[in-house]
């Protein structure tokens, strides 16, 4: 850039789709999708005039290997040897503002909405927020990504709220299912409440969740993980519904601390009691979920009929915790 385009301001970053963003690529990650490759950010007039050519540029100078690396991609997925120009290289060329509004669906830099925030998969913002930055000569890409940080207060407040609430519906059902002779359903439901743990502690700990490739990784680098995973492997290790109920009794209390220790609600005592007058062990989630929802400030997340939540909380879908676009294929829910 420096040589050809010593006038064209420019950032650099890798951020975006890719398990090398997230830090999690290995050996196994370079069979496909995977190698040498750079974002470039112009700004919108820039781009327009030089973008392509800046792309056709670094075809005919950019060297055939990097670290050891083919920069020639025979299509969008694969790495092949070259030794001669043209190379087609995966250095791709963007305006700030044409990226941000095509992968994200909006453009931060023009303000982020409630519903923009619960419509955006959190993969999608972990792979901004994790993205790395290698030169901002716009001075734009670290403002966007401090904007994208995490979700502001009653966005956080809501979906935390919601959270409590999913965990909330079926935490009686592990015991249900297993004293009427059901222990595959009680597993299943045991398994369904791990995730819903999973996912409060991401946000107790104000990280966005990876999809499902990733959660487990990267949940066992959140803090609390040191305490809780041993615990919630050891559900899945237990052959009866009364063993698995004290394990997840035992996790609930932990949960029910590290809400306290946010100080961001009235205090909510750490306690496991009977469901109604069944022997069933629940921790009463409603008190976390009202507690919250009180502290709610928007009148538009306070009037949602259903707490619903993010997109995140209400599908599990791939193709849609993925999809940059999701947006569009669910934005009548928040209508």
């Amino acid at each position: 850039m420096e040589r050809h385009f010593p006038e064209v301001p420019y950032s650099a970053a890798r951020m975006g789709n890719g398990s090398d963003v997230l830090d999690f690529d290995d050996h196994r990650s370079t069979d496909h999708d995977w190698g040498p490759r750079v974002e470039l950010f112009f700004s919108s007039g820039d781009f327009e005039s030089v973008g392509k050519c800046i792309y056709e540029v670094l075809s005919y100078n950019l060297p055939f290997s990097f670290k050891g690396f083919s920069t020639h991609f025979v299509n969008d997925y694969l790495m092949g040897d070259i030794d001669k120009y043209p190379i087609t290289h995966r250095a791709r060329t963007y305006s700030v503002d044409e990226y941000f509004t095509y992968y994200l669906g909006f453009n931060p830099a023009n303000g982020i909405s409630e519903i923009d925030w619960l419509r955006t998969p959190e993969q999608i913002l972990r792979t901004i927020q994790s993205g790395n930055i290698f030169h901002d000569g716009l001075s734009a890409l670290q403002e966007i990504k401090n904007k994208l940080k995490f979700y502001p207060d009653d966005i956080w407040y809501y979906i935390l709220a919601c959270q409590w609430r999913r965990i909330d519906q079926e935490e009686p059902f592990v015991a249900r299912c297993g004293d009427v002779g059901d222990e595959l359903g009680s597993r299943v439901v045991a398994a369904r409440q791990v995730k819903e743990i999973m996912q409060l502690c991401f946000y107790l700990e104000k990280e966005y969740a990876p999809y499902t490739k990733w959660f487990g990784t990267t949940f066992s680098r959140l803090r609390c993980a040191q305490d809780l995973e041993p615990l919630l492997k050891r559900i899945f290790l237990q052959e009866n519904w009364k063993d698995r109920g004290k394990i997840l009794s035992e996790v609930y209390v932990i949960l029910a601390e590290m809400h306290n220790d946010l100080a961001i609600t009235d205090y909510v005592e750490p306690k496991i009691t009977n469901f109604h007058d069944r022997p069933y062990k629940v921790p009463q989630s409603e008190l976390f979920y009202h507690t919250l929802v009180s502290k709610i400030q928007s009148p538009r997340l306070k009037s949602m009929e259903r707490p619903i939540g993010s997109l995140n909380q209400f599908t599990d879908s791939t193709d849609i915790s993925c999809w940059n676009r999701a947006q569009e294929s669910i934005s009548s829910v928040y209508e």
